[in-house]
């Protein structure tokens, strides 16, 4: 069985917690910054109104998690279903985390998103 340390996983998460400062509500699940980001996005929250991003800690069932604070105001941009979530560092036009939401949520142009708080974790190695 392979061993890593938890400063490996965390090395992975911590990117998350330093450069995270966006997160896109999308009609599907992007694969790159521009599609996170202009493709498919559907609304975001940034600046302010980005949620926080712990540090790495212990995750349930063993390995290591984030968790993203919950969205209380996000701008709704686009007018359609939004299925999935992306987390971009927009400094360096990186992509670095994406995700189904819980449940498609029909989105309109002009209105606020909320996102209930969430995991991002990485499971110790089988």
């Amino acid at each position: 069985m392979a061993y890593l340390h938890d400063d490996v996983f965390d090395e992975g998460l911590d990117i998350l917690d330093t450069d995270a400062n966006r997160i896109d509500i999308c009609s599907q699940e992007p694969a790159t910054y521009v599609e996170a980001t202009a493709t498919y996005t559907l609304g975001n929250a940034a600046g302010g109104d980005f949620p926080g991003i712990s540090a790495p800690g212990d995750r349930g069932g063993g390995g290591r998690e984030v968790t993203v604070s919950a969205v209380v105001t996000g701008t709704v941009t686009g007018t359609d279903t939004a299925t999935h979530w992306a987390i971009t560092d927009t400094i360096n036009s990186k992509l670095l985390a994406t995700g189904a939401l819980s449940a498609p949520q029909a989105v309109t142009s002009g209105n606020t998103f909320t996102l209930t708080e969430f995991k991002i974790g990485i499971p110790d190695p089988a």
